[in-house]
């Protein structure tokens, strides 16, 4: 009987035996039975976990048939072997007793627990921590990749390169060189490393470079990183900063404006510290700097044009030629806008016109005006607008102080709240003032340094403060209606427009608790003036006062009264006697 059980062709069957399929099972079955009855004793005597060498028998689609000397062979799954080119029948080949009696009562084998034992083997006899070992990143696992380094081994995410990594299957089927980190006899595990070897050979290629490095050398360099303030460039195995104000000799915002990550530029070595390592790095210094002789190109008063290249808060940028750049401030664009943002005037792209007027070649910055290039219309306001003269003007802004008017195009002035009315208390411009219509003025003051021009309506009349103390003087009664109440006395307005106060203690001879128990809004009175001062143009009024005075005099008339009519009445009397 052979061996193979499923080769029929070899066992004596009587050939006029006619089996059929189902017979030929059974038979298959005691056959099998009676194999590994006979052979117990041999299978029992071997103990699983050992790897024996065995001979290829039979090959089908998925398994291979080994034969390792006992009663049965045992099948290997083809999917265990990484190269399945070299299996042919009767070639030896190492397999891992897995089991001595599987289910179906046959031997369990493993070739690649055998490849794996023996590459353990290997690793534990011929490597050691540190050993530097050649390795195929297999598949990727939670937390990194998985190495076959002779058996597999763990390379964890952390350890793969030291660069961010952006995807790991740019790392898979392809082999590097790694340093074994750790060897676990317990779970038979080995964790390595690229990272480690990287890192070393970056300080042993940057210590190298800084001894051959000098400053003037063109090199080229990859861009690894860009920051607000430059780039760092990879200058192979030492890093070098390519400052944003060595980039170019034109003026840009960030580095990002001129390169990319990964790109590959040419750069000149400005300066080596080689006890910190330090590399800086330049591009413009490549090209002729267009600043040299800038004074005799551009000097005060030169005519330029260019074009707006950039706006910012307090100005904008033009170009006048490739690398130069000039500022025209928001105080040299208009003589007469007050220009807050430099996008009311101009705008990125515009082509302009400007005037030189200051270099500075050290801090590499040209002054620019384009307000210079017409005539200032502020040369001609003391003669337009003489102090004492009287204009016409349309209000242009109303302002808790006071309000704006347009004398003309660019040219305005400014009519305080004081200069409003001599008479009355103004609290806000509006109260006399209406935004867009016409007012009268006289100018009181102009200064062209700070473009400045006062106006005042009140100086159209005269002060009546001047002769107040004539026609309204002390101690004399007055009539006027009550136009404010307050908590400390009342406001009213006398026949020629002055205001005046009476004090809530004037207000009445008799005791009361509110102001309006005794006064109100809109009520004509007559009171008494206790006090002028023209100085702070203020008048002090008196109710109370008059009443006294008032109930003063009637007293008078009727004690008068009393005497004529006692007079009468006795000579009444003495003519009737008589």
């Amino acid at each position: 009987m052979p061996k193979n059980t499923n080769d029929w062709s070899e066992c004596n069957i009587i050939d006029d035996v006619d089996f059929n399929e189902e017979d030929a099972l059974l038979f298959k079955k005691l056959l099998s039975k009676q194999e590994t009855d006979e052979g117990k004793g041999s299978v029992a005597s071997m103990s699983s976990g050992q790897v024996l060498k065995g001979r290829i028998v039979e090959i089908t689609k998925d398994f291979i048939v080994v034969d390792v000397g006992l009663k049965s062979e045992g099948l290997v799954p083809l999917n265990e072997f990484l190269d399945t080119s070299d299996l042919c029948l009767g070639n030896d080949v190492e397999v891992f007793l897995d089991q001595t009696e599987g289910e179906d009562g046959q031997i369990v084998l493993s070739h690649e627990k055998a490849r794996r034992l023996r590459q353990w083997e290997h690793i534990v006899h011929n490597c050691q921590e540190g050993s530097i070992v050649t390795g195929k990143v297999m598949r990727k696992v939670k937390g990194g990749l998985m190495v076959d380094i002779g058996m597999e081994a763990f390379l964890p995410g952390s350890q793969i390169d030291n660069k961010r990594i952006k995807n790991l299957d740019e790392y898979l089927d392809k082999t590097f060189e790694f340093k074994i980190l750790k060897i676990n006899s317990d779970r038979k595990n080995v964790v390595v490393s690229r990272r480690e070897l990287l890192e070393e050979e970056r300080i042993s290629k940057k210590v190298e470079m800084l001894e051959n490095i000098i400053e003037g050398q063109v090199r080229t360099g990859v861009v690894k990183n860009i920051t607000d303030f430059g780039v760092f460039l990879d200058l192979d195995g030492i890093d070098g900063l390519l400052h944003i104000t060595d980039m170019t000799w034109k003026r840009i915002k960030h580095p990002s404006e001129m390169v990319n990550l990964g790109d590959e530029i040419e750069v000149i070595v400005l300066n080596v510290d080689k006890e910190k390592g330090r590399v800086a790095l330049g591009m413009k210094q490549k090209e002729t700097n267009p600043w040299e002789e800038i004074e005799k190109r551009y000097p005060p008063g030169t005519h330029v044009k260019g074009k707006i290249v950039s706006l910012v808060p307090y100005g904008a940028f033009i170009e006048i030629e490739p690398g130069i750049e000039g500022l025209i401030h928001v105080s040299e664009m208009s003589w007469t806008k007050s220009v807050s943002d430099p996008s009311e005037i101009v705008k990125k792209g515009d082509e302009v016109e400007a005037l030189v007027l200051g270099v500075q070649k050290e801090e590499g910055k040209i002054s620019l005006g384009m307000k210079q290039l017409g005539k200032n219309p502020w040369d001609e306001v003391e003669r337009k607008y003489p102090i004492g003269s009287s204009v016409e003007a349309e209000i242009r802004n109303l302002t808790n102080y006071g309000a704006f008017v347009e004398l003309e195009p660019g040219i305005d002035g400014l009519i305080h709240i004081s200069d409003l009315s001599w008479i009355k208390k103004v609290s806000h411009p509006s109260e006399v003032l209406k935004k867009g219509d016409k007012v009268e003025a006289i100018v009181l003051s102009i200064d062209k340094d700070s473009k400045k021009i006062t106006l005042g309506v009140k100086q159209l009349g005269q002060n009546p403060w001047e002769n107040i103390e004539k026609e309204v003087p002390a101690k004399s009664l007055v009539k006027g209606v009550v136009t404010k109440i307050t908590a400390f006395g009342a406001f009213v307005e006398l026949e020629n427009g002055i205001e005046a106060l009476i004090h809530v203690t004037e207000l009445s001879d008799q005791p009361f608790g509110k102001v309006e128990e005794v006064i109100s809004k809109g009520q004509e009175i007559i009171a008494k003036v206790i006090k002028v001062d023209p100085e702070h143009k203020k008048i002090s009024l008196s109710i109370k006062e008059y009443l006294v005075e008032k109930n003063k005099e009637n007293h008078d008339d009727i004690v008068v009264g009393e005497k004529k009519k006692r007079a009468t009445k006795k000579k009444t009397k003495d003519t009737e006697e008589a």
